[in-house]
């Protein structure tokens, strides 16, 4: 028998379901060159990025706000935004008219003008989808939530590395992204498996 309880959303009779895509804006983060080489390499990043490359083209398609966000921690770093490491991936390069908005802070909210081009557009429902899991995907659904919006995290559309656990031993990535993306679903995010399941 299992052990878990109920979600906070659930008891709060919070919504569970993804308001569909073309309500909603896609803000892709840091789906940067850093995570497809060197130091910084994801597990599982090209799968990711690819249904990233998905949901940016239904996004297009059905008319929907797409803003790209992109981490930029200076020279001779694997974020720095003015080399090719730091570049966004080619696959999911912003198009001509599309909101590049540029953070220095793990949330994309804290010191950017995205909230503000959020509240321009009069968009409430967020898809959210990029790198890396446990960190700037997680910071910016919960401060999201914590300014009004409605974050849904697409989960096949993220990805994250293995970490040293604190308590011993190695946390393997798998393990580092359900992680995360189980914490958002308690209260701060609406967590789909794959973008399939976010409605056009």
């Amino acid at each position: 028998m299992s052990d878990a309880r109920p979600t906070l959303r659930s008891l709060l009779a919070m919504p569970d379901t993804p308001a569909p895509l073309s309500k909603s804006a896609l803000v892709l983060i840091d789906c940067q060159q850093t995570y497809r080489e060197g130091i910084m390499q994801l597990e599982g990043v090209e799968p990711a990025l690819k249904e990233c490359a998905t949901l940016l083209k239904r996004a297009r398609e059905a008319g929907t706000p797409v803003i790209h966000i992109q981490h930029d921690a200076g020279p001779g770093t694997p974020y720095d935004t003015k080399a090719p490491i730091g570049a966004i991936a080619d696959v999911v390069a912003p198009a001509p008219g599309e909101k590049v908005i540029t953070k220095t802070y793990p949330s994309s909210f804290e010191g950017t003008d995205l909230d503000a081009e959020l509240k321009r557009l009069g968009v409430t429902d967020l898809v959210l989808a990029g790198f890396m899991t446990h960190v700037c995907v997680n910071s910016t659904a919960r401060a999201a939530f914590n300014h009004g919006y409605r974050p849904t995290v697409v989960g096949n559309a993220t990805a994250t590395r293995a970490l040293p656990n604190p308590l011993g031993g190695d946390m393997p990535a798998s393990a580092v992204h359900d992680g995360a993306l189980t914490a958002l679903a308690d209260m701060f995010a609406i967590v789909v498996p794959s973008g399939e399941k976010v409605p056009t």
